[in-house]
């Protein structure tokens, strides 16, 4: 039950409870990007990987000179990006994630784990190019000036977070649901506009969930429904964010519940829940338990004698960023994100050049980010079998962990981890392979028997020596309907499109 706030807090809530419980959030979120990526980013981007880091480090310097450093922004400059460096850099962020998840050191916790996530983003390109991990880099910035500059941040806080930053992070917030909505419309999506986009997603998104097969089911006009929930979510829930009190309450019970539909029904790595942590900072402290608050300086403390309260009693005095940093930091990210935003939504506005350049040097530190989620809904689903063979006659399939491949297993949740391997092969599937210079490598990766690449893998039908041969094959991909389910026990059902890539070899 949500007790009644304080008097003192009616004219103006304080957000105390919810300063300590975004960072700790935010300390969880990181943890699951740290140690998900710890668990594959050798076979990634490891010096036996798909795209070696190292390689790509030493093209940059070779082609842009000292720039490189400021282009290229990471640690792997000097700890190197040899397999052991890469692991070290995912063990120490996901260290200062704990410690910032229980509150310890948050300031310098936040900005460590920051700068080891932007520096493991930029070797592993391609595969930290996600949404989530541009959107995960913009709120771990701005959580640095949300964090107190205290050795512990305990529940309860002893102050509330800066304005300017909560404000910034309620803007974070609003851009990203409310761009969601708008580029769906502007896409000229007919799928969207006609409100059937859900009719297709289940089946067509990068990694189903056994639930989404029991969603699929589901008649058209519910789905139709569903669609037009959405759009009311993103487009005008948003508007409330900056409302009194209880509409932003209901906000943030709306936006928060609007995610764990989609996790339920998704994999979306920790998407879902770094947007749960968005929200909290919504809720000022008379939404929790009374015992969670800061302790109010009892009425009158202050008596007609002039008499000062109690050392106990009086509120301790908040430690802010300096006008002259927060200010122009404030204005900047809202100038740069508004430039985003309308560059996202195909609007032509004539931002000045200085906007532009600013927006290009401050880029590569993803501090400022364009978000839309789905603009246009894939209407098929094109699935990518990789095979091998020895003698370009029998051809064997590799089985990916996620990733739909076998017809009767059943679709898995893996959030918050991230196959970043499986997820590519989807946006794979949607091109060519002539366009996707990682998949030619993850091809040759796979004829030199790379055990990096293969334990990426769930299954290698070549345990002993790689095959000679290997080639992929496009598959169409169907969700089974209830009769073919009972009778075969199938989720997927498939038709052969034709070869992806031809046969290739690295023997002549």
């Amino acid at each position: 039950m949500i007790e009644p706030p304080a008097p003192p807090s009616a004219d103006r809530p304080a957000f105390s409870v919810s300063r300590c419980l975004f960072l700790r959030a935010m300390g969880l979120v990181y943890l699951a990007a740290f140690w998900s990526l710890g668990t594959q980013i050798a076979g990634l981007v490891g010096r036996n990987g798909i795209l070696p880091a190292a390689a790509f480090l030493d093209a940059a310097r070779s082609q842009i000179g000292a720039q490189a450093y400021w282009r290229v922004p990471t640690l792997c400059w000097v700890t190197g990006a040899g397999d052991l460096a890469l692991q070290a850099l995912c063990v120490a962020g996901a260290a200062l994630s704990v410690l910032l998840a229980v509150g310890l050191a948050p300031l310098p916790c936040a900005a460590g784990a920051w700068v080891l996530y932007l520096s493991l983003a930029t070797v592993c390109r391609t595969f930290l190019n996600f949404q989530w991990d541009a959107l995960l880099l913009e709120a771990g910035f701005l959580a640095v000036f949300m964090a107190p500059p205290r050795l512990w941040c305990r529940v309860p806080c002893a102050t509330g977070p800066p304005r300017l930053a909560r404000w910034l992070v309620w803007w974070l917030l609003f851009r990203l649901m409310f761009s969601s909505g708008v580029v769906k419309l502007t896409s000229g999506d007919p799928t969207w506009w006609s409100l059937r986009a859900l009719d297709v997603h289940y089946e067509t998104q990068p990694i189903p969930t056994w639930t989404a097969w029991y969603a699929h089911q589901m008649p058209g006009w519910f789905q139709s429904c569903c669609v037009a929930i959405m759009f009311f979510i993103e487009l005008v829930v948003p508007s409330l964010i900056v409302a009194p009190r209880w509409p932003r309450r209901i906000a943030c019970g709306l936006l928060a519940g609007f995610q764990v539909i989609i996790a339920a029904t998704g994999n979306y790595a920790f998407f879902n829940l770094l947007t749960i942590a968005l929200c909290i900072p919504l809720l000022d402290d008379g939404v929790w338990p009374r015992r969670w608050r800061p302790p109010a300086p009892p009425a009158g403390a202050t008596p007609v004698t002039g008499v000062p309260p109690p050392a106990e009693a009086t509120p301790a005095r908040p430690r802010r960023w300096p006008v002259w940093v927060a200010a122009p930091l404030a204005a900047t990210l809202v100038v740069l994100s508004l430039a985003n935003m309308t560059a996202r939504f195909r609007w032509q506005v004539p931002w000045p050049r200085a906007v532009l350049g600013f927006s290009d040097v401050l880029g590569p530190f993803r501090i400022v980010n364009a978000y839309g989620l789905f603009a246009a809904m894939t209407t098929d689903r094109p699935e990518i079998v990789v095979e091998g063979s020895n003698d370009g006659q029998e051809w064997l399939p590799y089985e990916f962990r996620w990733k739909p491949g076998e017809l009767t297993r059943r679709p898995a949740f893996v959030a918050p981890h991230q196959p970043r391997l499986d997820w590519q092969m989807w946006f794979a599937a949607l091109g060519t392979y002539r366009n996707q210079p990682w998949f030619q490598s993850f091809l040759a990766r796979l004829l030199q028997g790379s055990p990096e690449v293969l334990a990426l893998l769930e299954r290698s039908p070549f345990p002993d020596a790689p095959p000679r041969y290997i080639r992929s094959v496009e598959y169409d991909y169907r969700f089974t309907d209830p009769a073919t389910r009972r009778s075969t026990g199938a989720w997927w059902r498939r038709e052969a499109k034709g070869l992806y890539s031809p046969a290739q070899s690295l023997r002549r």
